[in-house]
């Protein structure tokens, strides 16, 4: 690769701005709930864009106008009917332009280039990008699913502001899994025009990984959902209680910790050497860290009896 090449990789567009700012704030925040309890901030808005569901019991009492902006918890189903919807929409384009030779709308085109999309005829693969946007159309269905059918909400809340992150979330994602495809002009660009000559290995590899993630992801979302139902599936109570099996023996969140393999697998199947994307995965470590090191503090101060050895986020590490 020439030296211009590989700078260009490492080159700033708008996408890698955001990511990166957000790998950074959650960074900055994870490192603040690290820290001696007297260098946290002290405002109650900075403990309420942090902690949601059961950890908001652990922040300092906030006042009656933070409470005003909250909203349920399980409005989290509407993050996934959003991503199901739109990156369903973005697969459908995406397929049109793969096998039918149809090209982007104009109005997609034109954002896709704002959001720093480039003219590709390099070795970036199509068939890679359309992996992972399915691989993310398929955990939003299955997220959604859980959501109405497996999760067991209580009467915790967010905050609007998380939940309208939340919202843009999912767009975004969307949008910058399909800024990797090879553009040429509005159509796609597929090396040999025959995109399953375009498999590779890590593409069978990726795809394994994000099976085996997901569907580890899916018994810890099932052993949270029956603490809170009978042996007959009927929910009787929305209590906390420490939950075994699966990846819980190892970690107080493995949900999180799926999550993370899962964009993980998705920066696998597109070659391992997409710099976007690995901004993406970073921003989501810090996201999940944080989340699970606030739900790892909740657990050990709420039960006397929780298993010491687990640890919030990695096995045997943190």
């Amino acid at each position: 690769m020439a030296p211009w090449a590989g700078a260009a990789l490492w080159m700033l567009n708008p996408l890698r701005v955001v990511w990166l700012a957000l790998a950074a704030a959650f960074l900055l925040a994870l490192l603040l709930q690290l820290a001696p309890p007297r260098l946290l901030p002290g405002c109650a808005l900075f403990q309420d864009l942090l902690r949601y569901g059961k950890t908001r019991g652990a922040a300092p009492p906030r006042p009656a106008l933070c409470r005003r902006f909250e909203v349920p918890k399980r409005y989290f189903s509407h993050f996934y009917v959003i991503s199901v919807l739109w990156n369903g929409f973005l697969l459908w384009c995406l397929t049109q332009c793969l096998f039918l030779g149809a090209p982007f709308p104009d109005w997609l085109y034109t954002l896709l280039r704002i959001l720093g999309a480039a003219q590709s005829r390099g070795g970036e693969l199509a068939l890679s990008a359309f992996l992972v946007l399915v691989f993310l159309w398929l955990h939003s269905l299955r997220r959604l699913f859980e959501c109405l059918y497996v999760s067991v909400f209580s009467n915790a809340v967010i905050h609007i502001v998380q939940y309208c992150f939340g919202l843009v979330y999912y767009v975004l994602v969307g949008l910058t899994v399909l800024s990797q495809v090879p553009m040429d002009g509005r159509n796609v660009y597929v090396v040999g025009k025959n995109l399953l000559m375009q498999t590779r290995w890590f593409h069978i590899l990726g795809m394994m990984m994000f099976i085996w993630s997901s569907v580890h992801q899916y018994k810890c979302h099932v052993i949270l959902g029956n603490l809170r139902k009978n042996k007959a599936g009927v929910i009787i109570h929305c209590n906390h209680r420490i939950p075994f099996g699966d990846w819980f023996e190892h970690v107080s969140s493995p949900n999180y910790l799926a999550e993370l393999m899962i964009y993980i697998s998705m920066a696998v199947t597109l070659g391992f050497h997409n710099i976007t994307w690995w901004l993406v995965v970073t921003y989501v470590f810090f996201n999940q860290a944080l989340a699970a090191f606030l739900s790892h503090k909740f657990y050990r101060s709420k039960f006397a009896s929780y298993p010491k050895h687990r640890k919030a986020f990695l096995p045997f590490l943190f």
